[in-house]
């Protein structure tokens, strides 16, 4: 029984996470945004190519479609519905099925899952994920620092299954979608806020 209310709560999420605010808000702004900057969906690329206000509207949108979904699984199937749900919206967000399986790199979602689930250990990890942006300028730097710490901090406080798994996978996912600019940082060529996107 629990493994289809499990189920149900991945569905769901997944779902809400192919709705992709980016897409969504872009289009209406009379742009492609997976034709622009970096060709990603996120809240990052969309402050770069729609500006403050639109990058905003869509993080607003991922973040409050990640909160529904874990609301969602929590109220059919506990906390770890929640968690079930906080792990198929960012995978629905990074790959949605709505969008020929193009999405963004699942930080807005990510940070609303945190905080909803577990908020003193992603209240800790955000706060540091700000500061790091802010001293660097690198939102790939800060997005990533976010999900180690909140990960390290799950696998001192939670029990290792499903908790610091949990935590771990989201780590993963955000390490995988980051790929790319964590060569760019490498190399020294990785975009900062205020910067046009290199294509």
């Amino acid at each position: 029984m629990m493994i289809i209310k499990y189920l149900l709560c991945a569905v769901i999420a997944y779902l809400l996470g192919s709705i992709s605010t980016g897409i969504l808000v872009a289009k209406k702004d009379g742009h492609d945004i997976r034709s622009e900057g970096s060709k990603n969906t996120g809240a990052s690329n969309a402050l770069r190519i729609l500006g403050l206000k639109g990058g905003a509207l869509v993080f607003a949108g991922d973040f409050l479609k990640a909160a529904l979904a874990v609301i969602i699984g929590q109220l059919i199937a506990g906390k770890v519905g929640g968690m079930v749900g906080g792990l198929f919206v960012v995978l629905g967000h990074n790959w949605p099925v709505f969008f020929g399986f193009q999405g963004g790199k699942g930080i807005a979602c990510s940070t609303a899952v945190l905080l909803i689930l577990f908020f003193w250990q992603g209240a800790i990890a955000g706060i540091l994920c700000l500061l790091v942006i802010y001293f660097t300028k690198y939102i790939s730097l800060g997005s990533l620092t976010m999900l180690l710490v909140f990960a390290v901090l799950m696998l001192i406080s939670a029990p290792f299954w499903p908790h610091g798994v949990w935590a771990l996978v989201l780590l993963a996912l955000g390490v995988y979608r980051h790929r790319a600019n964590l060569m760019r940082l490498k190399n020294g060529t990785e975009n900062k806020i205020g910067q046009k996107a290199k294509t």
